[in-house]
């Protein structure tokens, strides 16, 4: 007999999927960061970048070591969890709350910005055209992930390598036609240009190009052989962005240098268009600069699709960051049930999302880029510091615990490992977050006070539940009664939830009739990236136990089955490693109905192309059936 798994996250995920995602996110920030950035450092703007890619790498190791440690969804929110308690727990959840909104925020605020530049509409990049469309953005994605529309995963991964090519073009190109050491040499005025004030201000809105390193601990659950492949990944996500975040910079500023004029020193790279800058579409402006001959406006139009793409995927991915979290949140009595409650039809949280939609909305209505990028980065070094505290935390809780990758360097103190690290990255991001929110007195405002609206909501709800702030209580999600075993070499039935079909049963009898073999039904439940794979789902749940029963009654004891839930296009795979454990000596599988130019569905088409074993395709008569043999 063999010991069955029970339902949960399927680990699908490799190092190249983990990697691509991530850059997704973090390539993404340039598009916007650099110009963000260049308003306050001025010529110092490459420095700027390479002291918070130096924290990036701290950080990196810090979520590198915990999330190989607990390979779980959550981020710093898991990390305080397993080393402090729930309430430390709730206050990263928090702060990642925050980030996630303002992801959304700033990432649909530039999108105009650069779509306004390819079609030529300059109401498009500044206010009040720029947030209207943001907001319109906002608003279309939200409904998008409500009704739960299936995310082309393949195609984020194709743009994230897309974008990660573009910008590594840009900097070779840049090289050869405008990279000049003496201009940038030139562009810095010590004290003056940038004064020191600015300067320090620019490092921790810099660290918001670096800030997506959270995805990677967020898909933990779903990687497969997550000991080895989420520190390559993050190691891998480190390499590349520091490579481009290190040179494009300083391209930038050869093409477009600082001037100073009436003792005011200032760059088109930090100017808003309205006074003839590149704020609002920073890496189009390097284009502009480039001098490519007749490839000038062709690479102009591309550059600047590809960025409104890229950050409009970016706005998405937070919103799906929104969901996620929200609903991690109110399975572990975090805040109230209502936002994690799911739409009765598309079984995605649409309270949380809409909620905090409509807040990322809110934020854009000023209109002031730089102020959402100090939100930003308020939220950041607040999650990054409680991470690099959480793992030195696990360091001396746990001095003996297992931990599959550790980060470069140790400390004693007293006889006791502190993770060099950590303790740098730490001070690194402790010190940017008291920055951000010292010398910006808007921002110690909204961000403190999203803090203490925060801690009030949970310290109402919790005391309203009858629990104290410290502990650790999930929702208990019901599960229906499944088989833990099933037999070696039997005959697997796969069913995709749309419905039983007794002839499909009928041929699985058969086979597992000449050597009295076992039957196992598996119904694959395709929840949507909008929501996290752990939702309930009642109907479809039921459904699917429906179909396992009646399996059960037609084909009688020798008839197991189990269900369980894949993200859109994986279900093949789960059918093919379900046989695999079971040691199957063959699959039945329904044809599915033919939609556009191919015979077979995606599912059945990864099944016959990995099958382990014998494959048999029934269609709605088993006089018509299809037979594929390894």
């Amino acid at each position: 007999m063999a010991e069955r798994r029970l339902h949960g996250l399927q680990r699908v995920l490799g190092v190249n999927a983990l990697f691509a995602t991530a850059y997704g996110n973090v390539g993404s920030s340039i598009y916007y960061a650099l110009g963000l950035v260049a308003s306050f450092a001025l010529g110092l703007t490459p420095v700027v970048f390479i002291i918070s890619g130096a924290i990036f790498y701290l950080t990196a190791a810090t979520y590198a070591e915990a999330t190989a440690m607990y390979p779980e969804a959550g981020g710093s929110s898991s990390f305080a969890r397993h080393a402090f308690n729930e309430f430390w727990s709730f206050f990263a959840a928090w702060g990642q709350m925050l980030n996630y909104v303002i992801t959304i925020a700033i990432s649909a605020f530039f999108v105009p910005h650069y779509f306004g530049s390819v079609i030529g509409v300059d109401a498009l990049k500044h206010s009040p055209g720029d947030v209207y469309v943001g907001i319109g953005v906002v608003a279309f994605l939200c409904v998008v992930n409500v009704v739960g529309v299936k995310e082309a995963a393949g195609l984020n991964v194709f743009l994230a390598v897309v974008d990660f090519a573009t910008q590594l073009l840009l900097v070779l190109v840049g090289i050869v036609l405008v990279f000049s050491p003496h201009t940038l040499i030139a562009n810095v005025h010590l004290g003056v240009a940038p004064h020191w004030k600015d300067f320090f201000i620019a490092i921790p809105i810099g660290m918001i190009a670096y800030t997506g390193i959270e995805t990677i601990s967020n898909m933990a659950e779903e990687a497969k052989d997550e000991a080895k492949t989420i520190p390559a990944a993050i190691n891998r996500v480190v390499i590349a962005v520091f490579a481009i975040y290190a040179l494009l910079p300083a391209i930038a500023l050869s093409a477009l240098p600082v001037k100073c004029q009436g003792g005011t020193c200032q760059t088109q790279l930090g100017l808003p268009e309205d006074k003839g800058g590149f704020a609002g579409d920073p890496v189009l402006g390097i284009v502009k600069h480039l001098g490519l001959g007749p490839l000038q406006h062709p690479s102009e139009i591309y550059v600047g699709l590809l960025a409104a793409t890229i950050l409009f995927i970016a706005t998405n991915a937070g919103i799906i960051g929104v969901s996620r979290l929200v609903y991690s949140m109110g399975l572990h009595r975090q805040v109230p049930d209502k936002l994690r409650e799911l739409h009765p039809k598309f079984s995605t949280p649409w309270i949380g999302i809409g909620l905090f939609g409509v807040i990322a909305c809110l934020t854009m209505i000023p209109g002031k880029a730089t102020f959402l990028g100090n939100i930003y980065a308020f939220g950041a070094m607040l999650s990054f510091t409680v991470a690099h505290v959480a793992v030195i935390k696990l360091r001396s809780k746990y001095p003996d615990g297992d931990r599959p990758y550790r980060g470069p360097g140790t400390l004693r103190v007293r006889g006791r490992e502190l993770p060099l690290f950590a303790v740098l990255g730490g001070l690194g991001t402790g010190i940017a977050w008291i920055t951000v929110t010292v010398l910006h007195l808007d921002v110690a405002a909204v961000g403190l006070g999203w803090l203490i609206i925060g801690v009030i909501v949970y310290v109402s709800y919790r005391r309203q539940q009858g629990l104290d702030l410290t502990s650790t209580v999930k929702v208990a999600i019901p599960r229906p009664v499944i088989d833990t075993e099933a037999e070696y070499e039997s005959v697997l039935v796969a069913f995709d939830g749309s419905g039983f079909n007794p002839d499909i049963l009928s041929t699985a009898q058969r086979l597992a009739a000449r050597r009295a073999r076992g039957i196992h039904v598996i119904v694959t439940i395709t929840v949507p990236y909008s929501s996290p794979i752990g939702a309930t789902l009642p109907e479809q749940e039921a459904s699917a136990q429906s179909i396992i029963e009646q399996a059960k009654v037609q084909g009688g004891r020798r008839v197991s089955g189990h269900w369980e839930k894949v993200r859109p296009g994986q279900a093949g795979r789960r059918i093919v490693d379900e046989a695999r454990e079971l040691r199957a000596r063959a699959i039945v599988m329904p044809l599915p109905e033919r939609s556009g130019g191919s015979l077979f569905g995606k599912t059945l088409e990864t099944v016959l192309t990995e099958r382990p074993c014998r494959v048999i395709i029934e269609t709605a008569s088993h006089r018509n059936r299809a037979t594929a043999r390894t």
